[in-house]
């Protein structure tokens, strides 16, 4: 009994879609950067409302392509609605720099929760982290997985803060290629770093807590 119930446990372990996947995978980060780097392509060299156009269009033909690969509708849609709702702004507004506010606020709006949740001494990661678990582990009474989740949380807070502090100063500045190459840099990489460290604070809490 005692030689199955690890092999158990590593089993739901790797049947737990990973955080990335539930993003949809590295490729959903390739994807969510193609109609930003066409915006700022074009917005160059043509007319707004032809940029917009143009950004819309790249934004369908990805969502095409990628339930093509057979992705999960709500991958695919979600970075539609998002290349969609971004181009109606700037259609809104009728300036370019705008295609970035919905990001950019959204930046603050996840700092403000995990720095908040630090200060409250509640890491939201461990807060999730116990969720999925059932919600009945003690998981901030364990030094061990405590630091781990403040480590995690922290750097959520780190990389969100970052974005949006960078960005809002780009966007205050009215440089929209300045955005363009904020938002890619500090997407997919900074993300998956901080991805990273969430997962090994699951795995560190799973480890200690989980029997």
């Amino acid at each position: 009994m005692t030689m199955t119930e690890p092999q158990h446990d590593r089993t739901r372990d790797r049947a737990t879609p990973s955080l990335l996947d539930q993003m949809g995978g590295t490729a959903g980060f390739v994807y969510s950067t193609i109609p930003v780097i066409v915006f700022v392509t074009a917005n160059a060299f043509l007319s707004l409302p032809l940029t917009i156009g143009i950004a819309v269009a790249t934004g369908l033909a990805l969502f095409g392509y990628r339930l093509l690969q057979r992705e999960r509708f709500s991958s695919a849609v979600g970075s539609l609605l998002g290349v969609a709702l971004a181009a109606g702004i700037v259609a809104w507004t009728g300036s370019a720099r705008d295609f970035f506010v919905i990001g950019i606020w959204a930046s603050l709006a996840g700092f403000v929760v995990t720095a908040g949740s630090l200060l409250a001494r509640r890491p939201i990661t461990g807060v999730i982290w116990n969720a999925v678990h059932g919600g009945t582990h003690p998981w901030r009474s364990t030094p061990a997985v405590l630091r781990a989740h403040d480590l995690a949380t922290g750097a959520a807070a780190l990389v969100l803060g970052a974005r949006f502090g960078i960005q809002q100063w780009l966007y205050v500045a009215e440089a929209t290629g300045g955005l363009g190459i904020a938002r890619v840099a500090m997407g997919t990489p900074l993300t998956v770093l901080a991805a990273l460290v969430v997962v090994w604070a699951f795995r560190r809490s799973t480890k200690a807590l989980v029997r």
